[in-house]
C-alpha cells in the first residue's frame, strides 16, 4: 500500500483502476481498434474514408494508414495503433493482419483471466506458444525460393498486391516493384543492400491512366531550365552535379565595407563579376552538356553558361541530387575549383524537359547502369495516387522482403491453419498455449467472413483439410471457397509472417502485464472524473 501512497496524494483528481477491470478494459481496446480495421483483410477488403482535422481526406484499407488517422484516448489503444506502425516501418506489409491478430489474442485471454488464472501463467504460455510457431514455421512449414526465377517472384508480389485497391492493375504495380527493387539491389562483399527509401522515388503526376506509370531507367524532377535558351534535349549528356551556389557569396557575419571613390564601387562589382566568372570557367573547361546544383546560380552565371550552350538546373533537393549521382555515375562536388574529369556523370543516354499537365519535369533517362531510379505514378486524382502510393510501397517492401529473406508462406490463412493444427497437436488442455493456436484461426476467419462466406462451415472444413495432411488449403479470398494455396500460387515472405506473430504476441502480453492504469488529471474543476476515455471508434 505504501508505494501508492504518494501517486494518490500528489493529486485530488487522480483517477485510478486496478486489477482485472483494467486488464478486461486493455482486452476490451484492443478488440474494439482491431474490429474497425477487420473489414479491411483480405482482397474483398473495404476501403475506409477518414477525415483529417484539416479537412482533407484519406481513403485507404491500409491498417497503419487507418490508424494513423484515429484519435483515441485509451492508452491500450495508443499501443496497438503504434504495433501497426512498427509493422509498416519493419517489413511494409501485414500491418492488417497483426492488428486484427493482437485483438484477437487478447480475446483468448479473457476467459483464462475471468478463471482467475494469473496473467504471467498466460504469458508463459503465450511465449512458449510463439517459439514454438517460429520453430515451425522456420523448420517445416516455409520453403526456400530462388530469387533468379521471376515467375515465382511475380506470383508472391501479386499476391501481397491483391487485397489492395491496386490489385486491378496487378501485372502492371507487380513489373514496377519488381524493376524498381532489382534497380536498387547493391551487392557488395556478399552483403546485399536495398535502399527503396532513398533511392526509389515515387513521382506522382495526376492525370492520365494508372495503366501509363513505369519504372524509369533513370531519374526525373519536378524542374525546368533556369534560362529559356537553354537546351531541352540533349542525348548522351555530360552532367556535372555541384553542391555549391553559382553566384557571389556574401560574407558570413555583418560586413562594413567603406567606399572612398567611385572607382573603388566599380572595382567591388567587378570583383564579384571575376569570382561568377571563375566559377564558370572551371565548369566550362570539363566542357559538360548539363549542371545541375543544389543552390542557386545567378543571372551572370546563366548568361556564361547559355554562351557556352550549357543548360543549368538549380534548387535540385539533397535527396534528388544523391539519386542523380547513383544513376549517371557523376561524383556531388562542392567547390568548382575541385572539379576534375572523373567527377562527370557520362552514364545517361538522355537529358530532356517535358511538360506534363501543367508542370515541367526534367528526366535524366536511359542510363547504363542506374543504381538508382523513379516511380512515376499517373492516375485520376490526388486520392487515388496516394492510396497507389501506399499499396506499391508495400509491394516493394515484399520484392525487398525476398530479395534479403528468400523464403516463403502459403498465403490466405493457409500458414496459420497450419500453424493452429500443429500447436493444437502439442497441447493437450485448454490452456492458454491452445488459446494462441485458436487465435490464429481469426485470419482465415476473417477472409471467410469478408467475402460473405458461411463461416463456420467453411472453418471447420478447412480444419477437416488440414487435418487431413494438406499443409497448403487455404481461404480465397474472392469467393470464400477452400483451395490450395500452392496450386493457386498465393504465397507470402516469411519475414513478413514472422514479423506478425512476433509483433501479435509481444503486445498482447505486453498488454496483459498491465494491472494499474493511473492517470493524472490536468483539469483545474472536479467536475469530470479522468478515466481513461473510451475510444473515439467507440467502445463495444
Amino acid at each position: 500500500m505504501f508505494g501508492q501512497q504518494p501517486i494518490l496524494v500528489l493529486s485530488q483528481n487522480t483517477k485510478r483502476d486496478s486489477g482485472r477491470k483494467v486488464q478486461l478494459e486493455n482486452i476490451n481496446a484492443g478488440k474494439t481498434i482491431a474490429d474497425v480495421i477487420r473489414t479491411c483483410l483480405g482482397p474483398q477488403a473495404m476501403l475506409k474514408m477518414l477525415m483529417d482535422p484539416m479537412g482533407g481526406i484519406v481513403m485507404t484499407n491500409d491498417g497503419n494508414a487507418i490508424l494513423r488517422e484515429i484519435t483515441v484516448q485509451h492508452p491500450a489503444a495508443k499501443s496497438m495503433i503504434e504495433i501497426a506502425r512498427t509493422q509498416d516501418e519493419e517489413v511494409g506489409d501485414g500491418t492488417t493482419s497483426v492488428i486484427v491478430l493482437t485483438g484477437e489474442m487478447l480475446a483468448v485471454a479473457e476467459p483464462f483471466l475471468t478463471q482467475n488464472i494469473h496473467p504471467t501463467v498466460i504469458i508463459r504460455e503465450y511465449r512458449q506458444a510463439l517459439e514454438d510457431a517460429i520453430k515451425l514455421l522456420q523448420e517445416k512449414i516455409s520453403i526456400p525460393i530462388d530469387l533468379n526465377d521471376k515467375d515465382k517472384l511475380k506470383e508472391v508480389i501479386r499476391s501481397c498486391i491483391g487485397t489492395k485497391y491496386i490489385g486491378r492493375w496487378a501485372d502492371v504495380a507487380v513489373d514496377i516493384a519488381l524493376d524498381a527493387v532489382n534497380t536498387v539491389t547493391i551487392v557488395e562483399n556478399g552483403r546485399v543492400e536495398v535502399d527503396i527509401k532513398n533511392y526509389a522515388k515515387v513521382e506522382k503526376v495526376p492525370g492520365g491512366t494508372i495503366e501509363e506509370s513505369r519504372v524509369l531507367n533513370g531519374v526525373m524532377f519536378n524542374k525546368d531550365v533556369t534560362h529559356p535558351k537553354m537546351r531541352r534535349y540533349i542525348e548522351n549528356p555530360r552532367i556535372v552535379l555541384l553542391d555549391c551556389s553559382l553566384e557571389y557569396n556574401k560574407g558570413e557575419s555583418q560586413t562594413n565595407v567603406e567606399v572612398f571613390g567611385e572607382q573603388d564601387f566599380t572595382k567591388l562589382l567587378q570583383l564579384e563579376e571575376e569570382f561568377v566568372q571563375r566559377q564558370c570557367e572551371d565548369i566550362i573547361a570539363l566542357k559538360p552538356d548539363v549542371v545541375f546544383t543544389e543552390k542557386g546560380v545567378s543571372d551572370l552565371a546563366q548568361h556564361y553558361l547559355v554562351k557556352a550552350g550549357i543548360t543549368a538546373i538549380r534548387r535540385l533537393r539533397k535527396t534528388d541530387n544523391n539519386r542523380l549521382a547513383r544513376a549517371c555515375g557523376a561524383t556531388i562536388v562542392n567547390r568548382t575549383e575541385e572539379l576534375r574529369e572523373s567527377d562527370v556523370g557520362t552514364g545517361a543516354g538522355k537529358f530532356e524537359v517535358k511538360k506534363i499537365g501543367d508542370e515541367y519535369f526534367t528526366f535524366v533517362t536511359q542510363c547504363k547502369n542506374p543504381k538508382a531510379c523513379t516511380i512515376l505514378l499517373r492516375g485520376a486524382s490526388k486520392d487515388v495516387l496516394n492510396e497507389i502510393e501506399r499499396n506499391l510501397q508495400d509491394a516493394l517492401h515484399v520484392a525487398k522482403n525476398l530479395v534479403l529473406n528468400p523464403r516463403l508462406v502459403a498465403g490466405g490463412g493457409a500458414v496459420e491453419m497450419a500453424l493452429s493444427a500443429a500447436l493444437t497437436a502439442n497441447s493437450t488442455h485448454n490452456t492458454p498455449y491452445r488459446a494462441v493456436a485458436q487465435a490464429l484461426e481469426i485470419i482465415p476467419r476473417t477472409l471467410a467472413q469478408n467475402c460473405g462466406a458461411n463461416t463456420i462451415r467453411t472453418l471447420t472444413a478447412l480444419r477437416a483439410r488440414h487435418s487431413a495432411g494438406v499443409s497448403t488449403a487455404g481461404i480465397d479470398g474472392e469467393t470464400g471457397e477452400i483451395v490450395d494455396m500452392a496450386a493457386k500460387a498465393i504465397w507470402e515472405p516469411l519475414a513478413v509472417k514472422m514479423q506478425i506473430y512476433k509483433t501479435a504476441v509481444e503486445t498482447a502480453i505486453l498488454l496483459l502485464r498491465i494491472d494499474d492504469i493511473v492517470s493524472g488529471s490536468k483539469k483545474k474543476t472536479d467536475k469530470e472524473p479522468t478515466a481513461p476515455a473510451n475510444m473515439a471508434a467507440g467502445q463495444e
